[in-house]
């Protein structure tokens, strides 16, 4: 992309050759007496083509383009910095291998296994009501001094009362994996980090760790040294010696395990010829874990496709008298899920397998979910109370994704630009496309390197012609499309909005992450939290895509409508990842939103109103500023009551007088005990009945509720990216007439104040956290 050739004064051509003072072309500035003059030429071509219509044009173009991706990133990506891993450059980095975290399951069999959340586990100390998956990511690592990029391959070891968790850590500062460790005593709800337990100069993972006479033995992936080494325990579990080199060859994902009394161990060598990487199983046998150890049979077992299953992806286990074996499928990326096989016949020369079904219910909220995009390894072990416990590694996002995000932004930077070029083209404002005297020609002297290289005149001549062609694609396209004709001035618009819509969509690939809406963890812990809204049959549309939509955010555990009117839908109707309950109410008042739900799992509740859409990162934002104040109102609409003479009024007058003093219930977390009682309180019945009589007020008559109750404060803000009012797509709003629906608040606002006391005394400026989350 550039202007016209730029001609040289004196007649000089900028590309061709001159007489034996000129400097086009092959021209040389070798003589003394000719320096300034090139350095004035190369100053002046240098003017030129920046004061060029072109370059003008260009850099005009870029900037407007780039001006709008930012302000669509503005709108687009969460405002303030994401802190998901509340880490520093010392943490974790985006890294092309993913993003695996940890998480717990339990089950009365190792085919009935359900997440940690579904045993209702609460820890106060995180805020965590329940504990949710997952329990340990590169962020605990990391916070405890460890930096890394992501955990994976979690093996468990049982000590009593005591969980020892190994897994693979990779190091952000080396990029190479290590071998870490955490112990609960808790059952598996929360981990402490005990530190790095294997650390050699080459890449480690897959720590199978695993008893034997008495002895505690770790037999690590160390492909990349071309061993297979086992460790043996000196101080467990942070301590270990070699024990033996097993095996000079690069297993990947071994496992040792006693069965008919004789040691079996498995693996896959990927560094044969004709091997299928993640296709390839072999088997060994020996009288003992130190071997020596003889080839099976049948060798190798599998040389198939990576979806089947061949590579190890865990412990195996034992169930109801059979062996099973844990594969790995990574058919559509690497680690896609866990096969479970029942082994059939292990010998010495037969070995047959048949899969089982896991039971394992898939996740079903994508890439929102920790494990949405694929899960690759699997430890269940039985403990003594006869319940199953499995660790499993997951992550959001499939392999390669950040380089393809990458390559995804450049290409559509790339179109950005040359979209700028064809504009100024049509418009002529740029002239050529590539200046002829960018092109080599065979005049003037050659240097004896160059003269090889460029061989003949042909060449020269054959790339001048087409460049030349090229340039004059302008004028053809100027002609065909008339850029003044109506016509061509919709041409023109579609080319700007496309070239802006692939300017976003490069920002978008290059600095907007994986586009997965992350949970955000608090104290190393996640959780989850119930959606509860209210609505009649006149809205249904509106809760259909309500549900379709929040139903995939990370952190919802289920979804409670209350049907206030109508006749209700069935479950069925409802496109959801998440249970939905139907609370069919007998009486139409606004006081349902907040009665008592013996049937509600977890502490926060969100109140959304049906027909408010915004994006999960926002709603997973609210969650972990409530869970830092479960004691207050945190939601996304501010309002200010202000002054003798009480009126109520918009977010606008709150922003306008620099605070807020409540916060709109219609979207709002709230602690399900507190403040439900808190609102069905004897204190409160006045109140409610003013609600029955305006139909109108119980957000208000809430924020009243908590400001009674302490002096403290009581409400916080967070800023939504975007909203979008549904109700006015399908015109079923509830409060159509504002002015009417202002009137009767403030009423309620005069009425509750003396009931109550006023809210005036109270202000909380925006602006005011560290999170930046309240602009």
């Amino acid at each position: 992309m550039g202007s016209s050739p730029i001609v040289a004064p004196d007649g000089e051509s900028g590309g061709g050759g001159g007489g034996s003072g000129g400097v086009g072309g092959g021209g040389s500035c070798c003589h003394v007496s000719m320096k300034c003059w090139c350095r004035w030429r190369c100053h002046h071509r240098l003017q030129r083509c920046l004061l060029s219509s072109g370059f003008v044009f260009s850099v005009a173009c870029l900037a407007l383009f780039g001006s709008l991706a930012t302000l669509y990133a503005r709108f687009a990506f969460a405002p303030g910095v994401r802190t998901t891993t509340g880490l520093s450059s010392f943490g974790r980095h985006d890294d092309n291998e993913g993003s695996w975290s940890v998480g717990v399951f339990f089950g009365d069999s190792p085919f009935s296994l359900k997440p940690i959340e579904a045993e209702n586990v609460w820890n106060d100390e995180s805020a965590a009501w329940p504990v949710a998956n997952p329990v340990m990511t590169c962020a605990s690592v990391s916070e405890a001094g460890f930096p890394s990029n992501f955990v994976a391959d979690p093996f468990l070891y049982v000590q009593g009362d005591a969980f020892y968790l190994f897994y693979e850590t990779k190091n952000s500062i080396t990029m190479q994996g290590d071998i870490g460790v955490v112990k609960s005593t808790d059952g598996g709800a929360t981990w402490q980090q005990l530190g790095i337990a294997l650390d050699e100069e080459w890449h480690l993972s897959y720590p199978y760790v695993f008893e034997d006479l008495g002895q505690i033995y770790m037999m690590p992936e160390s492909s990349k040294k071309g061993e297979l080494r086992l460790y043996q325990a000196v101080k467990f579990p942070l301590q270990w010696r070699l024990k033996k080199v097993i095996m000079k060859k690069p297993l990947v994902d071994s496992f040792i395990i006693k069965y008919n009394n004789i040691y079996w161990l498995f693996g896959s060598d990927h560094s044969g010829f004709g091997t299928k990487k993640n296709g390839q199983l072999e088997i060994w046998y020996s009288s003992s874990i130190l071997g020596p150890w003889k080839p099976h049979r049948k060798n190798p077992i599998y040389n198939t496709d990576k979806s089947f299953g061949a590579r190890n992806g865990g412990r195996p286990f034992f169930y109801d008298g059979h062996l099973y074996r844990i594969g790995q499928d990574c058919g559509e990326t690497y680690g896609r899920q866990v096969r479970v096989f029942r082994v059939e016949v292990l010998t010495k020369y037969e070995y047959k397998e048949v899969e089982v079904p896991l039971g394992l219910a898939e996740p079903t909220k994508g890439w929102n979910a920790w494990n949405g995009a694929r899960y690759h390894q699997l430890d269940v072990q039985k403990l003594s109370n006869g319940k199953w416990i499995a660790v499993m590694d997951g992550d959001r996002v499939p392999s390669g994704n950040s380089v393809r995000r990458f390559i995804l932004g450049c290409t559509s930077v790339a179109v950005a630009f040359l979209l700028v070029a064809l504009l100024g083209l049509l418009l002529g404002a740029v002239k050529c496309i590539i200046p002829l005297n960018w092109c080599t020609n065979n005049s003037g002297k050659r240097s004896d390197a160059f003269l090889s290289w460029e061989r003949s005149y042909l060449f020269s001549s054959k790339v001048r012609r087409f460049c030349s062609r090229l340039n004059r694609a302008g004028s053809y396209l100027r002609g065909r499309i008339r850029p003044n004709s109506c016509a061509g001035r919709l041409v023109l618009a579609i080319i700007f909005v496309v070239g802006v819509v692939a300017m976003c969509t490069g920002v978008k690939f290059i600095y907007g992450g994986s586009g997965a809406e992350e949970a955000y963890p608090l104290k190393g812990h996640y959780s989850e939290f119930t959606l509860l809204t209210m609505t009649y049959e006149a809205r249904l549309w509106n809760l259909k895509l309500y549900v379709k939509h929040y139903s995939r955010c990370s952190s919802v555990r289920e979804i409670v409508v209350v049907w206030n009117k109508g006749t209700p839908p069935r479950v069925s109707d409802f496109d959801s990842t998440v249970p939905i309950r139907i609370r069919i109410e007998e009486e139409n008042s606004l006081n349902n939103r907040f009665k008592e739900d013996s049937l509600i799992k977890t502490r926060a509740v969100l109140e959304l109103d049906d027909d408010i859409m915004m994006t999960c990162d926002d709603l997973e934002r609210g969650f972990k500023l409530w869970r830092q104040h479960p004691d207050r109102i945190v939601g996304f609409y501010p309002r200010l009551s202000h002054g003798s003479q009480l009126k109520y009024r918009g977010e606008h007058f709150a922003r306008r007088h620099k605070g807020y003093n409540m916060i709109l219930t219609g979207a709002a977390f709230i602690d399900s005990k507190t403040a439900f009682q808190r609102y069905w309180s004897e204190e409160a019945r006045q109140g409610r009945e003013v609600v029955d009589k305006y139909f109108n007020c119980e957000d208000v008559l809430m924020n009243f509720l908590y400001a009674n109750a302490s002096s403290s404060r009581r409400v916080d803000y967070v800023r939504p990216t975007w909203t979008i009012d549904t109700s006015k797509l399908s015109g079923a709003a509830i409060s159509r007439n504002t002015q009417v629906h202002f009137q009767k608040r403030t009423d309620c606002l005069m009425k509750f104040s003396k009931m109550y006391g006023s809210l005036a005394a109270h202000k909380w400026k925006f602006n005011d956290r560290k999170d930046g989350w309240d602009v």
